[in-house]
Protein backbone atom coordinates (compact mmCIF):
# COMPACT_ATOMS: atom_id res chain seq x y z
CA UNK A 1 0.00 0.00 0.00
CA UNK A 2 1.63 3.48 -0.76
CA UNK A 3 0.70 6.10 1.50
CA UNK A 4 1.78 9.70 -0.20
CA UNK A 5 3.95 8.25 -2.61
CA UNK A 6 5.63 5.45 0.00
CA UNK A 7 5.43 2.08 0.42
CA UNK A 8 4.06 1.69 3.56
CA UNK A 9 2.26 -1.86 3.96
CA UNK A 10 2.67 -5.42 2.96
CA UNK A 11 0.83 -6.45 0.16
CA UNK A 12 -2.48 -7.68 0.70
CA UNK A 13 -5.03 -9.66 -1.80
CA UNK A 14 -8.00 -8.12 -0.30
CA UNK A 15 -8.37 -4.23 -0.65
CA UNK A 16 -11.58 -3.77 1.10
CA UNK A 17 -15.01 -5.36 2.23
CA UNK A 18 -18.08 -4.28 3.80
CA UNK A 19 -19.97 -5.03 6.62
CA UNK A 20 -20.83 -8.30 5.55
CA UNK A 21 -18.02 -9.41 4.44
CA UNK A 22 -18.17 -8.68 0.49
CA UNK A 23 -14.83 -7.87 -1.40
CA UNK A 24 -14.57 -4.28 -2.78
CA UNK A 25 -11.94 -3.27 -5.74
CA UNK A 26 -10.08 -0.24 -5.54
CA UNK A 27 -10.40 2.47 -8.33
CA UNK A 28 -8.31 3.52 -10.57
CA UNK A 29 -5.81 6.71 -9.88
CA UNK A 30 -4.46 7.39 -13.01
CA UNK A 31 -7.46 8.39 -15.88
CA UNK A 32 -5.65 9.59 -18.52
CA UNK A 33 -6.05 9.24 -22.79
CA UNK A 34 -4.09 9.09 -25.55
CA UNK A 35 -6.40 10.27 -28.20
CA UNK A 36 -5.51 11.28 -32.00
CA UNK A 37 -4.49 14.58 -31.66
CA UNK A 38 -4.01 14.59 -27.95
CA UNK A 39 -6.75 16.39 -26.76
CA UNK A 40 -8.27 15.09 -23.53
CA UNK A 41 -10.39 12.21 -23.43
CA UNK A 42 -13.29 11.34 -21.50
CA UNK A 43 -11.48 11.78 -18.32
CA UNK A 44 -7.91 13.64 -17.55
CA UNK A 45 -6.01 16.01 -19.21
CA UNK A 46 -4.68 16.46 -22.33
CA UNK A 47 -1.41 16.18 -24.24
CA UNK A 48 -0.84 12.30 -24.72
CA UNK A 49 -0.65 11.78 -28.59
CA UNK A 50 -0.82 8.92 -30.58
CA UNK A 51 2.90 8.30 -31.48
CA UNK A 52 4.55 4.88 -32.73
CA UNK A 53 6.98 3.88 -30.09
CA UNK A 54 5.92 6.57 -27.72
CA UNK A 55 4.15 4.36 -25.51
CA UNK A 56 4.93 1.29 -22.74
CA UNK A 57 2.43 -1.29 -21.42
CA UNK A 58 3.13 -3.29 -18.01
CA UNK A 59 1.29 -6.36 -17.67
CA UNK A 60 1.18 -9.55 -15.52
CA UNK A 61 0.05 -12.58 -17.40
CA UNK A 62 -2.01 -13.52 -14.64
CA UNK A 63 -4.25 -10.72 -14.58
CA UNK A 64 -7.51 -10.53 -16.47
CA UNK A 65 -7.76 -6.58 -16.59
CA UNK A 66 -3.88 -6.48 -17.80
CA UNK A 67 -4.90 -9.41 -20.36
CA UNK A 68 -7.47 -7.46 -21.60
CA UNK A 69 -5.41 -4.67 -22.94
CA UNK A 70 -2.63 -7.43 -24.41
CA UNK A 71 -5.60 -8.50 -26.45
CA UNK A 72 -6.46 -5.53 -27.91
CA UNK A 73 -2.55 -4.54 -28.63
CA UNK A 74 -2.77 -7.91 -30.25
CA UNK A 75 -5.85 -7.46 -32.38
CA UNK A 76 -5.58 -3.89 -33.37
CA UNK A 77 -1.73 -4.59 -34.87
CA UNK A 78 -0.43 -2.30 -32.49
CA UNK A 79 2.92 -4.39 -31.42
CA UNK A 80 5.36 -1.98 -33.27
CA UNK A 81 3.66 0.98 -31.28
CA UNK A 82 3.29 -0.01 -27.86
CA UNK A 83 5.89 -1.98 -25.97
CA UNK A 84 5.26 -4.01 -23.22
CA UNK A 85 7.25 -5.49 -20.05
CA UNK A 86 5.24 -8.88 -17.84
CA UNK A 87 5.98 -8.65 -14.66
CA UNK A 88 6.60 -11.62 -12.26
CA UNK A 89 3.38 -13.36 -11.56
CA UNK A 90 3.66 -14.01 -7.90
CA UNK A 91 2.52 -11.90 -5.64
CA UNK A 92 4.99 -10.81 -3.02
CA UNK A 93 5.16 -8.58 0.05
CA UNK A 94 5.34 -5.64 -1.95
CA UNK A 95 3.50 -6.75 -4.75
CA UNK A 96 3.97 -6.15 -8.04
CA UNK A 97 7.57 -7.32 -9.00
CA UNK A 98 9.87 -7.34 -11.93
CA UNK A 99 12.12 -10.42 -13.30
CA UNK A 100 12.60 -13.51 -11.18
CA UNK A 101 10.40 -16.01 -13.36
CA UNK A 102 10.55 -17.49 -16.45
CA UNK A 103 9.10 -15.12 -19.30
CA UNK A 104 8.76 -11.96 -16.60
CA UNK A 105 10.94 -8.70 -17.53
CA UNK A 106 13.02 -6.50 -15.83
CA UNK A 107 11.85 -2.55 -16.11
CA UNK A 108 13.48 -1.42 -19.23
CA UNK A 109 13.10 2.30 -18.35
CA UNK A 110 13.74 3.00 -14.89
CA UNK A 111 15.66 -0.37 -13.87
CA UNK A 112 12.72 -0.42 -11.06
CA UNK A 113 12.26 -3.63 -8.70
CA UNK A 114 8.92 -3.20 -8.09
CA UNK A 115 6.26 -1.49 -9.52
CA UNK A 116 5.00 0.44 -6.61
CA UNK A 117 8.26 2.11 -7.43
CA UNK A 118 6.85 3.45 -10.66
CA UNK A 119 3.63 4.83 -8.95
CA UNK A 120 6.01 6.97 -7.05
CA UNK A 121 8.11 8.08 -10.08
CA UNK A 122 4.85 9.10 -11.58
CA UNK A 123 3.10 10.65 -8.27
CA UNK A 124 5.39 11.45 -5.31
CA UNK A 125 2.16 12.00 -3.17
CA UNK A 126 0.28 8.93 -4.53
CA UNK A 127 -2.33 6.83 -2.38
CA UNK A 128 -3.43 3.49 -3.03
CA UNK A 129 -1.90 0.16 -4.52
CA UNK A 130 0.32 -0.56 -7.57
CA UNK A 131 -2.15 -2.51 -9.85
CA UNK A 132 -1.33 -3.42 -13.39
CA UNK A 133 -2.12 -2.76 -16.15
CA UNK A 134 -0.13 0.24 -16.35
CA UNK A 135 0.15 2.51 -19.43
CA UNK A 136 3.47 4.58 -19.17
CA UNK A 137 4.29 7.52 -21.54
CA UNK A 138 7.75 7.17 -22.32
CA UNK A 139 8.51 10.76 -24.11
CA UNK A 140 6.78 12.73 -20.65
CA UNK A 141 8.17 9.85 -18.18
CA UNK A 142 4.85 9.77 -16.42
CA UNK A 143 1.89 6.67 -15.74
CA UNK A 144 -0.93 7.85 -18.35
CA UNK A 145 -3.50 5.50 -17.40
CA UNK A 146 -4.05 2.53 -15.28
CA UNK A 147 -7.49 1.81 -16.12
CA UNK A 148 -8.08 -1.24 -18.20
CA UNK A 149 -11.65 -0.28 -19.55
CA UNK A 150 -9.72 3.04 -20.19
CA UNK A 151 -6.68 1.38 -22.07
CA UNK A 152 -9.22 -1.17 -23.88
CA UNK A 153 -11.11 2.06 -25.32
CA UNK A 154 -8.14 4.11 -26.03
CA UNK A 155 -6.24 1.15 -28.06
CA UNK A 156 -9.41 0.49 -30.13
CA UNK A 157 -9.33 4.47 -31.63
CA UNK A 158 -6.55 6.62 -30.91
CA UNK A 159 -3.84 4.97 -33.21
CA UNK A 160 -6.67 3.98 -36.19
CA UNK A 161 -5.09 6.76 -38.35
CA UNK A 162 -1.62 5.36 -37.60
CA UNK A 163 -2.67 1.73 -38.24
CA UNK A 164 -5.84 0.36 -39.47
CA UNK A 165 -6.45 -3.27 -38.31
CA UNK A 166 -8.66 -5.64 -36.66
CA UNK A 167 -12.08 -5.21 -35.65
CA UNK A 168 -13.86 -1.74 -34.17
CA UNK A 169 -14.38 -3.61 -30.78
CA UNK A 170 -16.56 -1.05 -29.81
CA UNK A 171 -18.86 0.18 -32.83
CA UNK A 172 -21.51 3.00 -32.26
CA UNK A 173 -24.52 0.84 -33.82
CA UNK A 174 -24.08 -1.83 -30.30
CA UNK A 175 -22.70 0.54 -28.22
CA UNK A 176 -25.81 0.15 -25.81
CA UNK A 177 -25.60 -3.00 -26.46
CA UNK A 178 -21.81 -3.51 -25.21
CA UNK A 179 -22.63 -1.40 -22.10
CA UNK A 180 -25.35 -3.14 -21.22
CA UNK A 181 -23.58 -6.34 -21.23
CA UNK A 182 -20.81 -5.06 -19.76
CA UNK A 183 -22.78 -3.73 -17.04
CA UNK A 184 -24.30 -7.25 -16.06
CA UNK A 185 -20.82 -8.83 -16.49
CA UNK A 186 -18.59 -7.38 -14.76
CA UNK A 187 -20.09 -7.33 -11.13
CA UNK A 188 -21.41 -10.85 -11.36
CA UNK A 189 -18.46 -12.43 -13.09
CA UNK A 190 -15.57 -10.72 -13.86
CA UNK A 191 -15.59 -9.48 -10.19
CA UNK A 192 -18.00 -12.04 -9.06
CA UNK A 193 -14.92 -14.89 -9.02
CA UNK A 194 -13.17 -12.40 -6.55
CA UNK A 195 -15.87 -11.46 -4.54
CA UNK A 196 -16.51 -15.24 -4.14
CA UNK A 197 -13.10 -16.06 -3.65
CA UNK A 198 -12.07 -13.26 -1.01
CA UNK A 199 -15.22 -13.68 0.77
CA UNK A 200 -14.69 -13.46 4.46
CA UNK A 201 -18.31 -14.52 5.48
CA UNK A 202 -20.31 -17.58 4.31
CA UNK A 203 -23.00 -15.08 3.48
CA UNK A 204 -20.65 -13.58 1.03
CA UNK A 205 -18.95 -15.88 -0.44
CA UNK A 206 -22.42 -18.04 -1.24
CA UNK A 207 -23.61 -14.15 -2.47
CA UNK A 208 -20.65 -14.39 -5.34
CA UNK A 209 -20.94 -17.89 -5.92
CA UNK A 210 -24.77 -18.10 -6.92
CA UNK A 211 -24.41 -14.60 -9.13
CA UNK A 212 -20.98 -16.27 -10.88
CA UNK A 213 -23.30 -19.10 -11.55
CA UNK A 214 -26.52 -17.72 -12.38
CA UNK A 215 -24.61 -15.51 -14.84
CA UNK A 216 -22.58 -18.52 -16.60
CA UNK A 217 -25.78 -20.05 -16.67
CA UNK A 218 -27.20 -16.99 -18.25
CA UNK A 219 -24.55 -16.76 -21.40
CA UNK A 220 -24.45 -20.88 -21.81
CA UNK A 221 -27.89 -20.31 -22.86
CA UNK A 222 -27.02 -16.97 -25.01
CA UNK A 223 -24.41 -18.94 -26.91
CA UNK A 224 -26.85 -22.14 -27.49
CA UNK A 225 -28.16 -20.55 -30.51
CA UNK A 226 -24.72 -21.16 -32.73
CA UNK A 227 -23.69 -17.63 -32.75
CA UNK A 228 -20.10 -16.90 -32.72
CA UNK A 229 -19.60 -13.99 -30.15
CA UNK A 230 -21.92 -12.50 -27.39
CA UNK A 231 -23.36 -9.77 -30.16
CA UNK A 232 -23.52 -12.33 -33.31
CA UNK A 233 -21.07 -12.55 -35.57
CA UNK A 234 -18.92 -9.44 -34.39
CA UNK A 235 -15.89 -9.70 -31.88
CA UNK A 236 -16.88 -6.76 -29.37
CA UNK A 237 -15.44 -5.24 -26.11
CA UNK A 238 -17.92 -7.50 -24.18
CA UNK A 239 -16.70 -10.99 -25.46
CA UNK A 240 -12.82 -9.67 -24.56
CA UNK A 241 -14.15 -8.53 -21.27
CA UNK A 242 -16.24 -11.94 -20.59
CA UNK A 243 -13.11 -14.06 -21.75
CA UNK A 244 -10.18 -13.23 -19.71
CA UNK A 245 -12.15 -14.49 -17.18
CA UNK A 246 -13.20 -17.57 -18.54
CA UNK A 247 -10.16 -18.54 -20.12
CA UNK A 248 -8.51 -18.65 -15.93
CA UNK A 249 -11.79 -20.43 -14.85
CA UNK A 250 -10.79 -23.93 -14.74
CA UNK A 251 -7.21 -23.14 -13.87
CA UNK A 252 -8.01 -20.78 -10.78
CA UNK A 253 -11.84 -19.84 -9.90
CA UNK A 254 -12.82 -23.29 -9.57
CA UNK A 255 -10.26 -24.60 -7.53
CA UNK A 256 -8.64 -21.81 -5.30
CA UNK A 257 -11.64 -19.50 -5.28
CA UNK A 258 -14.41 -22.30 -4.93
CA UNK A 259 -16.47 -21.32 -7.43
CA UNK A 260 -16.68 -25.18 -7.96
CA UNK A 261 -20.54 -25.67 -8.81
CA UNK A 262 -19.02 -27.17 -12.44
CA UNK A 263 -15.92 -26.19 -14.56
CA UNK A 264 -15.82 -24.06 -17.65
CA UNK A 265 -15.61 -27.68 -20.06
CA UNK A 266 -18.46 -28.93 -18.67
CA UNK A 267 -20.43 -25.70 -20.05
CA UNK A 268 -19.99 -26.96 -23.60
CA UNK A 269 -21.37 -23.40 -25.33
CA UNK A 270 -19.29 -21.43 -22.70
CA UNK A 271 -16.51 -23.61 -23.71
CA UNK A 272 -16.17 -23.63 -27.25
CA UNK A 273 -16.53 -20.08 -27.34
CA UNK A 274 -13.60 -19.54 -25.43
CA UNK A 275 -11.08 -21.90 -27.77
CA UNK A 276 -12.62 -19.65 -30.57
CA UNK A 277 -11.62 -16.59 -29.23
CA UNK A 278 -7.92 -18.19 -28.26
CA UNK A 279 -7.91 -19.39 -31.82
CA UNK A 280 -7.80 -15.89 -33.52
CA UNK A 281 -4.54 -14.33 -34.33
CA UNK A 282 -2.04 -13.65 -31.44
CA UNK A 283 -4.50 -14.49 -28.58
CA UNK A 284 -3.07 -17.14 -27.16
CA UNK A 285 0.20 -15.46 -26.82
CA UNK A 286 -1.77 -13.33 -24.29
CA UNK A 287 -2.47 -16.36 -22.37
CA UNK A 288 -0.01 -18.16 -19.85
CA UNK A 289 -1.48 -21.01 -17.32
CA UNK A 290 2.37 -21.37 -15.76
CA UNK A 291 2.21 -17.96 -15.07
CA UNK A 292 -1.81 -18.00 -14.20
CA UNK A 293 -0.97 -20.89 -11.79
CA UNK A 294 1.71 -19.51 -9.87
CA UNK A 295 0.21 -16.10 -9.44
CA UNK A 296 -3.10 -16.97 -7.95
CA UNK A 297 -1.48 -19.89 -6.15
CA UNK A 298 0.60 -17.54 -4.50
CA UNK A 299 -1.68 -15.89 -2.61
CA UNK A 300 -0.62 -16.77 0.72
CA UNK A 301 -4.18 -16.30 2.40
CA UNK A 302 -5.89 -18.29 0.17
CA UNK A 303 -2.92 -21.21 -0.04
CA UNK A 304 -0.64 -20.84 3.09
CA UNK A 305 1.80 -23.76 1.57
CA UNK A 306 2.35 -21.99 -1.55
CA UNK A 307 1.41 -25.43 -3.85
CA UNK A 308 0.58 -25.15 -7.60
CA UNK A 309 -1.85 -27.46 -8.64
CA UNK A 310 -0.50 -29.58 -11.74
CA UNK A 311 -3.54 -29.46 -14.21
CA UNK A 312 -5.20 -28.23 -15.82
CA UNK A 313 -2.71 -28.29 -18.44
CA UNK A 314 -5.02 -26.85 -21.47
CA UNK A 315 -7.75 -24.64 -21.48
Amino acid sequence: MLVDGVWTENWQPVQAQDEQGRFIRQVSSFRNWITADGSPGPTGKGGFVAEKGRYHLYVALICPWASRTLMVRKLKGLEDFISVSVVNPRLGKQGWEFGGFEGADADPWHNKAFMHQLYSLADPKVNGRATVPVLWDKKTDTLVNNESADIVRMLNTAFSHLVDKGPDLYPAQLAAEIDALNAYIYPNLNNGVYQAGFASTQQAYEEAYDKVFATLDTLEQRLSDGRDYLLGDALTEADIRLFVTLVRFDAAYHGLFKCNRNTLREMPNLHAYTLRILALDGIAETVNLTHIKAGYYSIESLNPNGIVPMGPATI
